[in-house]
């Protein structure tokens, strides 16, 4: 690998961008009242929850403290099958350090493990695993280069990712993934295991056991999913069919990607954790990167060129899509699919199963203490480097 592959990258969006940013904000003209009066969330997200992000936004937001919060770990891009790939890269000073890619999904980013890079590279416990956090964007993300092409999966998304982590001198390594990326998780736990060598989800859809009777939490997740696909998949339909017809619509409209992309915010997440400024500054991040980046319609690709969100279980069970590596779950109980332990134990090699109640959806930024505590715990468990 020569130096010159690999090049040191900032995020530094410049104030005319952020002025730009808050002027089209200033400019936009919210409905003057709720248009549905006592609808509450029968069609979406409530008219006071939109409008408290569009204040915060505008009152309550400075860009450049989460710029520098972004940059506190260093950033790089590299070229592979000439796609341009964005990545954090925190190295720890342990030698023993493991390895770890860690992938987002939508409507996340990079950004996502922003509170757990750090720890997870140099703890503070000198007993506890390091390791070696790479965090890329995937196509169509942010900094990364939008997909060459039509037809561009998420499978494709794995093999960039093994060649990223071999040209950066790991010839072996960990993932830890949920949403999207947990089919890049499944794709190299089970075709790329001579590299990729141990698993962590925090979502992974599969199904239960023919003629079981469900516990409570069962009960209430097969509750959520049906509502889930019933009235909340407005969003994945359009996206799967017509994302040009959003990403033209969205592309320079701040409100449109806040209201699109903190939906979802707004559903997936733990109730509790939404009541704190810190997940409303969160959506903000999220929102302005999509904006900054021009990548609201590339992003929503991975819906138009993937598995549906009704075969999820049913691709998880597939033979070839089976993980033969050593894996770990952790099923958080307000993520929008949370397993159980005999549902996804039949989708590969499970070796470590933990149930949270705190956290959601988007686990590393809603509980990172507790995704850091369980990546560490199975490394300790099941990594053994060849």
């Amino acid at each position: 690998m020569a130096d010159s592959d690999i090049q040191p990258f900032k995020v530094d969006i410049p104030q005319s961008e952020v002025d730009r940013l808050k002027r089209k904000l200033k400019d936009t003209r919210l409905p003057p009242r709720e248009i549905v009066p006592g609808a509450g969330t029968k069609y979406g997200p409530t008219y006071e929850w939109a409008k408290n992000l569009y204040d915060a936004w505008i009152n309550d937001f400075d860009w450049y403290e989460h710029q520098d919060e972004i940059n506190s770990a260093p950033h790089f891009t590299t070229r592979i099958a000439d796609v341009k790939i964005h990545f954090v890269h925190a190295r720890s000073n342990r030698e023993d350090a493991i390895p770890l890619i860690m992938v987002h999904g939508w409507p996340g980013s990079f950004y996502e493990f922003n509170q757990v890079w750090t720890p997870l590279s140099n703890p503070s416990d000198g007993s506890s695993p390091a390791f070696h956090v790479v965090v890329p964007s995937m196509p169509g993300y942010c900094f990364s280069d939008w997909p060459p092409k039509a037809g561009w999966t998420l499978q494709d998304n794995a093999r960039i990712f093994d060649a990223l982590m071999k040209r950066l001198g790991y010839k072996e390594y960990m993932i830890q993934t949920g949403d999207w990326g947990h089919w890049v998780g499944r794709e190299m736990g089970s075709k790329y295991t001579d590299s990729c060598k141990l698993v962590h989800f925090n979502f992974a859809p599969s199904p239960l056991p023919e003629g079981v009777e469900y516990t409570k939490r069962e009960q209430d997740v097969k509750d959520r999913v049906d509502d889930w696909l019933e009235n909340h998949m407005g969003y994945a339909i359009c996206m799967r069919t017509r994302p040009h017809t959003i990403g033209f619509g969205f592309n320079d409209n701040p409100m449109g990607i806040l209201t699109w992309v903190g939906e979802k915010y707004n559903e997936a997440a733990d109730p509790e954790k939404q009541k704190r400024r810190y997940w409303t500054q969160c959506i903000l991040t999220t929102a302005s990167l999509y904006y900054f980046t021009d990548c609201i319609m590339p992003s929503m690709l991975c819906y138009y060129e993937n598995v549906r969100h009704e075969n999820f279980a049913s691709f998880a069970m597939e033979e070839h899509n089976r993980i033969t590596v050593p894996f770990g779950y952790t099923s958080f109980y307000w993520d929008t699919e949370p397993s159980s332990k005999r549902a996804v134990e039949r989708t590969g090699n499970l070796v470590f199963y933990k149930e949270r109640n705190d956290g959601g959806h988007y686990a590393a930024l809603e509980d990172p203490e507790g995704i850091i505590e369980d990546v560490r715990a199975l490394a300790a468990q099941a990594w053994k480097k060849s």
